[in-house]
């Protein structure tokens, strides 16, 4: 072998022996296990923009947000031992503003048994506010509070005879404390009634939705995809006490009735008849005769019941004689006291209504002229 021959020999055998280095270096590289990344060297993925629906969300709460405010009530105790008075915290709620002269809406068992209230605005401001009226038969409530400077906006008004099931609702309030929270939904059921925690009459025509409806929701505004105020949330269905999909409101319409005369007034005038009723007691005549419709337990003298010929529950000698019993109005059925006073509220003083009335086995219709309720 020449010089030259070995020369190129040796070459090529280093240049190999390279090779299969750089080949099993490449190859330990590949087998290892990947180094974790330095959290500080990832990059941030473009968004995008936001859907449509998203935005106008947003859009609609920035802009109610501000119209719907933080209630907190509180309860004067005295002490039996040293006789002082204190206030001790009572509840949390929601409420919204009404109108620029410092009204606020809310639910009557918001402040129910409170001796003050304090509302606080979206940009933290507190004030302490009075009590305007209360119509607990509608779980309505309202309060004022002196805002000079930087007044809210109230709620814009909507409409609640046209709503269909299945629409988008928004919910805004403070459940559980937790303030200007969003919950969004649809509109599950119309007309629903509800059993009045009172012992009274039950509430009427209420909005059912699956928006999260939680305690401390109650008094806060429901609006529509325009951001209108369709009803105020009221309550819940829950056995554990916390949102189960099934959530109430009353109807705009009805706060529509109410709050005027609150704010004329101070209390809410009802159309009426001038009979005497009694839901419990209504509810075992039912159940005892197995007819529908509202018992008349006595009418008042001089009422427009009375110059109708109505006549209530009366007691002889030879027992009890039942009175007249009312079925329908104007061609519409009642089979309840609630029904029956949704129903009259739906009219105005001075309105004639046509009554469907059963004593026995006849049934007539008379007319009779609504008063104003006391």
């Amino acid at each position: 072998m020449s010089p030259k021959t070995a020369k190129l020999g040796f070459i090529g055998h280093c240049l190999l022996v390279t090779a299969c280095a750089a080949a099993l270096i490449l190859l330990w590289r590949v087998l290892q296990p990947m180094a974790p990344a330095d959290p500080a060297s990832r990059l941030v993925t473009a968004r995008g923009d936001l859907a449509g629906d998203e935005k106008a969300t947003i859009a609609l709460f920035e802009k109610a947000r501000g119209s719907v405010v933080y209630i907190s009530t509180s309860q004067l105790v005295e002490d039996a031992w040293s006789r002082n008075v204190f206030s001790v915290p009572r509840g949390t709620g929601s409420g919204f503003i009404w109108d620029g002269a410092g009204h606020v809406v809310t639910n009557f068992h918001v402040i129910q048994g409170a001796s003050e209230a304090t509302v606080q605005l979206a940009d933290g401001r507190k004030f302490r506010a009075s009590l305007v009226g209360a119509s607990p038969s509608h779980d309505l409530a309202l309060l004022k509070i002196g805002v000079a400077l930087r007044r809210p906006a109230p709620v814009p008004i909507g409409t609640s005879e046209d709503l269909k099931v299945g629409q988008k609702v928004f919910a805004i309030g403070n459940p559980f404390g937790l303030d200007w929270t969003l919950t969004t939904g649809i509109i599950s059921a119309l007309d629903r009634s509800l059993p009045s925690e009172r012992g009274g009459p039950s509430i009427e025509h209420l909005i059912q939705t699956d928006a999260a409806i939680n305690p401390g929701n109650s008094g806060g505004p429901l609006l529509d995809s325009s951001g209108r105020l369709i009803g105020i949330n009221t309550a819940i269905f829950s056995p554990s006490g916390a949102s189960a999909g099934i959530g109430f409101a009353v109807p705009v319409a009805t706060v529509m009735r109410v709050v005027p005369q609150l704010i004329k007034s101070g209390r809410y005038v009802r159309p009426a008849l001038g009979i005497e009723a009694d839901e419990q007691v209504n509810e075992r005549l039912q159940a005892i005769t197995g007819l529908e419709g509202v018992y008349v337990l006595s009418v008042r003298p001089g009422s427009p019941a009375a110059r109708a010929g109505l006549v209530g529950i009366t007691a002889t000698p030879g027992g009890i004689v039942p009175g007249d019993r009312i079925t329908a109005i104007d061609g519409e059925d009642v089979d309840s006291l609630g029904a029956l006073l949704a129903k009259l509220d739906d009219r105005k003083v001075g309105n004639v209504v046509k009554l469907t009335v059963s004593r026995g086995e006849a049934a007539r219709e008379v007319p009779v002229e609504l008063e104003a309720g006391t």
